[in-house]
């Protein structure tokens, strides 16, 4: 395996906790204290090293899939001491010192993901797209590959139900798998065009552009103030647990910038491992 190196501190267990928090997660998949990943014909895997990841295969076609999936790109230190500032933050950095959020390499799947985890809590919305991959991506000796858009845009919406997709989302899902949208050219486009392109498509609000400003493009800013959890969090962490609208969170999200993306997976995280009481 090839070392490949990340700044101190680094915590893989806690960085990859996502992918095993709710339940097994296929394309991303745990397995013997490593990340699986399908990359091409080829199978990545994953572990902690001192001094970063090892890698295997790392290579020109590996190595951007892996720094996406360890979240290699953050610059936690600014964070890191812009958080010390912060009632809330400066207790709890220190506790998940060495996250770094895990990104979504794939378009695509990032907007399925986001679809299907819409107004269903996350085990159910794992389990089902746990379904569409096994039905409709390529295996490798443990882990799926995401089906593609080509893979997607041929199948029927019946297909989809069966695996426990509302007919709806089974629209969404297969409608952005056959728009003629160029998505990896969001990535040249500012926050707010990428937003107004994806909710241009049929079933994609805000909150779905929010996390895949978040989660694809690991854009500072994005703030995904109407995530449920998200709410939760804020309210948790600054409000005592009091009821705050959308609206409230988004506004309150200015607080954090120009740190916005990393403080949501820190509370989100915060929250989820270790809430407060």
């Amino acid at each position: 395996m090839t070392l490949l190196r990340l700044p101190e501190p680094y915590d893989f267990e806690l960085s990859t906790e996502r992918f095993r928090a709710f339940g097994p997660d296929l394309v991303n998949l745990w397995h013997e204290g490593g990340v699986h990943r399908v990359v091409g014909s080829r199978e990545l895997r994953i572990e902690a090293a001192p001094g970063g990841v090892d890698v295997e295969p790392l290579d020109e076609e590996t190595e951007p899939v892996a720094r996406a999936v360890i979240g290699a790109d953050f610059e936690l230190d600014p964070f890191y001491e812009w958080a010390d500032t912060d009632e809330a933050l400066h207790e709890l950095v220190p506790r998940l010192a060495g996250f770094r959020p895990p990104l979504a390499p794939d378009p695509y799947e990032t907007i399925v993901s986001a679809i299907t985890a819409q107004q269903v809590s996350l085990f159910a919305a794992f389990a089902i797209r746990n379904r569409m991959v096994e039905r409709f991506g390529e295996r490798g000796v443990h882990a799926y590959a995401f089906p593609s858009r080509e893979r997607m845009a041929a199948a029927r919406e019946e297909q989809l139900t069966e695996l426990g997709f509302s007919r709806r989302k089974a629209e969404y899902v297969l409608g952005v798998a056959r728009a003629e949208l160029e998505l990896e050219a969001l990535r040249n486009l500012p926050d707010e065009e990428v937003k107004a392109t994806l909710t241009s498509l049929r079933g994609l609000g805000e909150w779905t552009a929010d996390w895949f400003l978040a989660r694809h493009l690991a854009r500072p800013r994005a703030w995904p103030a109407g995530d449920l959890g998200l709410v939760k969090a804020v309210s948790a962490f600054y409000f005592g647990g009091g009821k705050l609208s959308i609206g409230e969170v988004r506004a309150f999200g200015e607080r954090f910038d120009p740190f916005q993306n990393l403080t949501a997976h820190y509370l989100l995280t915060g929250y989820r491992t270790a809430p407060r009481a």
